[in-house]
């Protein structure tokens, strides 16, 4: 690669031609700050903060879109550089809300932390216009203050360029410009699929998740309750980040003990309803594979990509599995088999579960998700409130001691754990029906082939004589893409796996922030280290799923599996 030289703050330093001062300043480890670039975004230069003095240049230069050339001299700390970014902070500061010490934001807020590394401690320009907007609570997942917004654009790209949807955009002009919906509609009537990525990318409190954690400290607190939790596999690979412990750790013991002295009465594991998930969606596929069924099948795990389906490509539901996602399925079999085998009250459980995502809210939330008689999952919080929780109750997180799962709902096989990144649903899957159409224990179980993290992968696997043909897609703009590739029958696949959100679950909407290819490659990894340290690894191993099978629920699409463990799809109208 052609590179140029270039001298910032007296260091030489060489960069690729073609990237901008930015990137070959981080690369020499020196620090500018920034507000509307992210380094999975494309650069726009609209905030002005990482102003820079570069030689050649009549004035300050924005260094992200400001590309090097050889010999340039750039200052990034003069007196000019660091008063042009104070007054670019003071106008956002200006026209703000000062409720820093009560926002949900508080502490991961980068408007917050920059004004504070500038040493701001008075405005000058308070007696100017204010903006005043509403707050759209109006869908169950993502909360818009439009007060909050430094007009940064991150959320507008994230949304058109990484997930396709285009749900935002600039509206208006000069101080009255906003990020706004199509006519400034609620997010409960435009083409949102709720997927979160815009309140992981938002820098300030402008976007962020509906905060439910009051409604779970009150079943807790109802000593009429039975509360009992789930926990879903990118969770343990990522809470520790939210409570000062370094990224790819896997906090599964301490998390469960942190559960337990927040007052939950069960402590259960989403890996559980994995494997349960990967019995009905396997048999499903090798059922459509054996009776000339439609394909090619799609998961249907995600929420997100679901709603997407849903909202944009309603003519191909028939494709998706009718499987419930293993947080559905989990709830249906708490309130009716574990129920039973307790001998508990349904009516008197409250089903709480713990996501990497935003749109298991809406989900849970859905109509049809009470096959039970009573909503399958009664409380879908985010890792980010979980983190919340434990903050609030006042747990050293670091010092708990390392607890397990309760049981039978907190047994799971290394082949749910890797549900939560990119590829682990359809490596899980081939592990269960390669066993199942062979009639054999196969010992091969890592499909490499379907691991990676390129947003869509493909790959011709022999499963028991039979080739079948499978396609990996993550983010909601590559499966629009392999969408309309089924639609003009250029698809010529038998299964595939889609995920909403870049990496999967583990770069989930609901997940720490910040959240960076960097960061979602250790919590891959930490994944993927559980499967391999996992005593069973394929999920019809599970004893408890075979218990469960043997002992109440028959066969897997059976009678009373198709019942409770499966669902339909159908046209959003927004």
């Amino acid at each position: 690669m052609e590179k140029v030289s270039l001298t910032i703050n007296g260091l030489k330093v060489e960069a690729p031609v073609g990237s901008s001062v930015l990137e070959a300043a981080k690369s020499a480890g020196i620090h500018i700050p920034t507000l509307c670039y992210h380094p999975e975004l494309k650069a726009e230069g609209a905030c002005r903060l990482c102003v820079v003095e570069a030689s050649g240049a009549r004035t300050l230069v924005a260094s992200c879109v400001y590309p090097v050339a050889e010999g340039m001299v750039v200052q990034t700390n003069t007196a000019k550089v660091r008063e042009a970014r104070r007054m670019v902070v003071e106008l956002l500061l200006t026209n703000h809300p000062k409720d820093c010490l009560s926002c949900q934001k508080s502490g991961d807020c980068e408007l917050q932390k920059i004004a504070a590394d500038l040493g701001l401690r008075k405005m000058r320009f308070e007696d100017g216009e204010h903006k005043t907007h509403t707050i759209d609570a109006s869908n169950p997942c993502l909360v818009r203050n439009q007060e909050k917004c430094i007009l940064c654009g991150r959320c507008i790209r994230v949304c058109q360029d990484v997930q396709g949807m285009g749900v935002y955009s600039f509206a208006n002009r000069g101080f009255d410009t906003i990020v706004s919906t199509a006519f400034e509609q609620d997010l409960s009537k435009v083409a949102c699929t709720y997927c979160g990525q815009c309140a992981s990318m938002c820098p300030t409190g402008a976007i962020v998740e509906k905060d439910d954690t009051e409604k779970v400290w009150e079943a807790i607190n109802d000593p009429e309750k039975f509360v009992l939790v789930q926990t879903a596999p990118a969770v343990r690979v990522a809470l520790g980040e939210e409570l000062g412990i370094p990224v790819g750790n896997v906090v599964t013991g301490k998390m469960v003990a942190a559960l337990r002295n927040l007052g939950f009465d069960k402590v259960f594991d989403t890996n559980f309803s994995a494997d349960l998930t990967i019995m009905e969606e396997g048999h499903e596929f090798i059922h459509r594979l054996q009776n000339n069924g439609v394909f090619p099948m799609i998961t249907s795990c995600s929420p997100g990509w679901v709603n997407m389906m849903e909202l944009k490509y309603p003519e191909l539901l028939p494709h998706l599995s009718t499987a419930k996602s293993p947080q559905q399925m989990f709830g249906a079999v708490a309130k009716t088999y574990y129920a039973e085998k307790m001998g508990i009250d349904p009516a008197k459980i409250v089903s709480v579960s713990v996501m990497p995502c935003t749109a298991k809210k809406a989900e849970a939330a859905r109509p049809e998700m009470d096959a039970s008689g009573f909503r399958d999952v009664d409380i879908s919080i985010t890792t980010r409130e979980l983190g919340r929780m434990i903050r609030e109750a006042g747990l050293n997180f670091e010092q708990l001691s390392e607890e397990e799962y309760d049981s039978p709902l907190g047994s799971g096989t290394g082949a749910a754990v890797i549900f939560g990144t990119t590829g682990g649903v359809m490596e899980a899957a081939l592990r269960t029906v390669a066993d199942v159409l062979t009639g054999q224990d196969l010992k091969e179980v890592d499909y490499v082939a379907v691991r990676g993290m390129d947003q869509t992968r493909e790959a011709t696997l022999n499963v028991a004589g039979t080739d079948v043909k499978i396609a990996i897609v993550h983010t909601l703009k590559s499966a629009q893409a392999m969408m309309e590739r089924i639609k003009n029958g250029e698809a010529d696949y038998h299964f595939i796996e889609i995920m909403a959100c870049p990496g999967g679950c583990i770069g989930g909407g609901g997940q720490p922030i910040p959240v960076d290819f960097e960061t979602r490659e250790k919590r891959r990894a930490a994944l993927f280290a559980c499967d391999t340290d996992s005593k069973l690894r394929k999920s019809h191993e599970n004893p408890d799923i075979i218990e469960l099978y043997s002992s109440w629920l028959g066969k897997p699409l059976g009678e009373k599996a198709h019942h409770l463990l499966h669902t339909h799809y159908h046209q959003q109208k927004r």
